[in-house]
């Protein structure tokens, strides 16, 4: 059982409650996708959290932003305000966390994945939102199925081997089997800045044994990230957004 998790993005309590969720199924390894840092307070309590998973890391946009390997000029102005932010407070145990991370990886043993963070034409940067980015996507990777981030949507992008494809959200309790004749983009969603209009924490577990993705959604104390979000002068919008899953 390989356990799946990306952007964090300094939200602490979200990532809390998902290694503890996930650390009850006993993952025998932990990928994860990228933006360890951005928007929440707790960018270097999340990197050491996550460093200690031991995981299979490839770097996000918000985590090169924050090492200059980024201009945070490309993102907007309370984005770039959040990596200006991360600069001056991370730690150099958790810089060097993100420092370690490559752009790309890949999942090995019975269900190989291609993983990166955006996609394989742009790792950092490009998001995968529709068919047909996600099938250019496919056409660029090294497997025919690909473990990503950055949309911040927990959801699954099927083709058949001609291009005919489909989509699918990644919803708790509703396992996706998956076919190995066919093509795969999934992307297990947000820890710690959902999108898909659901507050809880996103994360999923992927059984190549069973070649089967089983989705997840935890509850965690948003009022106390939106809390610590404003205590450290961050963005409003940052802890406002939290709330709503936006």
């Amino acid at each position: 059982m390989i356990a799946l998790l990306s952007d964090v993005h300094g939200n602490l309590p979200a990532l809390e409650a998902v290694l503890a969720e996930l650390g009850r199924h006993s993952p025998d390894s932990w990928v994860f996708l990228g933006d360890a840092v951005g928007y929440g307070a707790w960018p270097s309590e999340v990197c050491l959290a996550l460093r200690a998973t031991r995981p299979l890391a490839v770097a996000g946009n918000h985590d090169l932003a924050v090492l200059g390997r980024v201009d945070p000029e490309l993102f907007n102005p309370e984005a770039e305000e959040a990596v200006l932010w991360t600069r001056r407070v991370l730690t150099d145990a958790a810089k060097a966390f993100l420092e370690a991370m490559p752009l790309e990886a890949e999942v090995g043993g019975a269900l190989p994945f291609h993983a990166v963070h955006g996609s394989p034409l742009d790792p950092a940067m490009r998001y995968i939102l529709d068919l047909r980015e996600a099938w250019r996507a496919l056409g660029a990777s090294r497997h025919p199925r690909l473990l990503v981030g950055h949309t911040h949507v927990a959801g699954l992008f099927v083709f058949e081997p001609g291009g005919r494809g489909s989509y699918l959200p990644l919803r708790p309790g509703e396992p996706q089997e998956l076919d190995t004749g066919r093509l795969y983009v999934v992307n297990p969603g947000s820890v710690g800045q959902p999108r898909d209009g659901d507050p809880r924490a996103a994360a999923a577990l992927l059984d190549p044994e069973k070649a089967r993705i089983l989705p997840l959604r935890v509850n965690y104390d948003v009022e106390a990230a939106g809390r610590e979000i404003l205590r450290a002068g961050l963005p409003p919008f940052f802890a406002f957004r939290l709330r709503l899953g936006i």
